[in-house]
């Protein structure tokens, strides 16, 4: 019992690069990682250099499915590795699934489950995931709104997108 308290207390007292090293996680320089949650291989994710990895990502590096062959071949287990290369923005709550590389440059959208390779330089979202747009695409979209806001003071920052008109915000298509 005092094993555990003093691991979820260690786990509260790192830093989530911290600790996702001290769990066997690869992590490059200068990225920004938001979660302690690594899965029960945590030695089997590769992160690259300027990675983002926001809120309630997920990463899954076996295959539970294979639970129901455990009667007839009772040490049936499989695992895949996941990599994500630099510069890559991963989005709230996704999912990572086993095997699972995605290249340099890439943007995966919140809510997103990400079951195949992600090539360079491409912009992915959905359930599974499938390919919206190359990130120089997204680029171009994005910098139609771009504010220019970022790192400013919270109050100043506040008064200035109150005082935006409706088509500086990110508008979305009526679902037909």
């Amino acid at each position: 019992m005092l094993i555990k308290i003093l691991k979820k207390i260690n786990k509260l007292r790192q830093s989530p690069i911290s600790y996702a090293r001290s769990k066997g996680v690869k992590v490059g320089k200068n990225c920004k990682i938001a979660i302690k949650n690594w899965g029960s291989e945590p030695y089997l994710i590769t992160i690259g250099n300027h990675v983002h990895i926001t809120t309630n990502v997920q990463f899954i590096n076996h295959d539970g499915g294979v639970w129901v062959f455990r009667q007839e071949i009772p040490n049936f287990d499989v695992f895949g590795r996941i990599s994500i290369d630099d510069n890559t923005y991963i989005g709230n709550n996704a999912v990572i699934m086993p095997g699972v590389q995605i290249g340099k440059n890439c943007v995966i959208g919140a809510n997103s489950v990400v079951t195949k390779n992600i090539p360079d330089n491409t912009v992915v979202a959905g359930v599974p995931a499938t390919n919206i747009c190359t990130t120089e695409e997204y680029k171009f979209k994005m910098m139609k709104i771009n504010t220019n806001l970022k790192n400013k003071d919270d109050v100043l920052k506040k008064e200035a997108i109150e005082k935006l008109p409706l088509n500086a915000f990110i508008n979305k298509k009526t679902l037909k």
